[in-house]
């Protein structure tokens, strides 16, 4: 990508929920379509693990329940992801290895700054978003309840459940095993740290189901061997550290983890005001549609809708079921009214 890709913005020196100050922090974001007379179209669209503003691309297009000829979509790059502030380009002292803790309240908190500093947005008819954007989508509707009228999360959660986190850790031992990695501090991309992690992953990624009856043969491989190479392929792509900087971002998700809630998570559901609607995936592997159900008993104005196919968590990538894109589209116009 070039820099004619997206924008940036400049945070200055960012404190975060840590008490770092993250020096020149930018958060980077591309907008579509156009903002109406009534200020009231504006669809935020954070990034997913191991995507950027151009993934969230298939979320959204002329026809679609998301539709830039009649909404101002916001899709802004969460940290850690390479585009924004990230381990891998920013300078001494707090590159690479050295990169501080950043939480989802820090992204949001910086997307808030982005919204209503630069772009003069004051309200938000929907965040939605997939994984780890379903997560931010959640802690935006806690963080701040009066600037968000829905939110849909899906295949995310709004705090990261402990089997969750002991699948990060596996991935993430995977990864730094590999002696090149040097504990971040690496000279050459850690080639077969990146490849294990890309297999290890793709074993979660998808159901018990679809390996069953071989449904990697859609994406147009032959046997599950091809799969994984795919994967580690696609994983070589990204730096070590910037992977594990937006792990563990994920692995602290909680929404409940700031000020105003003091840990206190059914408190911090029940602070959401925003109309949400919940989609998961029944065979998701890491997020269940069992801790969606008990979030969805502590939100007001909340609905899980559990949708069932073997494409597990990778579900709602753009590309794999059209059945869910219709599916989700359908809430979001449910939503938006």
């Amino acid at each position: 990508m070039t820099t004619a890709d997206y924008e940036r913005y400049s945070l200055g020196d960012f404190e975060l929920q840590s008490g770092t100050v993250l020096p020149d922090a930018i958060l980077a974001y591309k907008t579509y379509g156009r903002l109406n007379d009534n200020e009231d179209n504006v669809i935020l669209l954070p990034t997913f693990y191991t995507g950027t503003h151009v993934r969230n691309e298939g979320f959204f297009g002329r026809g679609r329940a998301i539709d830039p000829a009649k909404h101002f979509v916001v899709s802004v790059n969460m940290f850690g992801n390479g585009i924004s502030s990230s381990p891998s380009n920013t300078p001494s002292p707090f590159n690479a290895a050295n990169f501080p803790q950043v939480t989802l309240y820090d992204n949001v908190r910086a997307q808030h700054r982005l919204l209503t500093k630069e772009l003069g947005i004051n309200r938000l008819a929907l965040v939605s978003g997939w994984s780890m954007a379903g997560c931010q989508a959640f802690q935006w509707g806690a963080q701040y309840p009066e600037f968000v009228n829905a939110i849909l999360p899906f295949c995310g959660s709004a705090k990261t459940s402990e089997h969750n986190i002991v699948f990060l850790e596996g991935v993430k031992s995977a990864l730094t095993a590999d002696a090149v990695y040097d504990e971040g501090n690496y000279a050459t991309p850690p080639v077969k740290g990146l490849k294990a992690f890309g297999r290890v992953y793709a074993g979660w990624a998808f159901s018990q189901t679809f390996y069953r009856n071989q449904m990697y043969r859609i994406k147009g491989f032959a046997t599950a061997e091809e799969l994984l190479r795919d994967w580690e392929l696609d994983h070589l792509n990204w730096d070590a550290n910037d992977l594990l900087c937006k792990l563990k971002t994920w692995q602290l998700g909680d929404i409940s983890s700031q000020p105003v809630y003091g840990g206190n998570f059914v408190a911090a559901l029940n602070g959401i005001k925003a109309k949400t609607i919940v989609i998961a995936c029944d065979s998701d592997l890491y997020f269940r549609p069992e801790d969606n159900q008990f979030e969805i008993e502590h939100i007001s104005n909340g609905e899980l809708r559990v949708y069932e196919s073997p494409w597990g968590h990778c579900v709602a990538s753009p590309g794999n079921d059209p059945e869910f894109e219709e599916y989700l589209d359908l809430a979001i116009r449910e939503l938006l009214g």
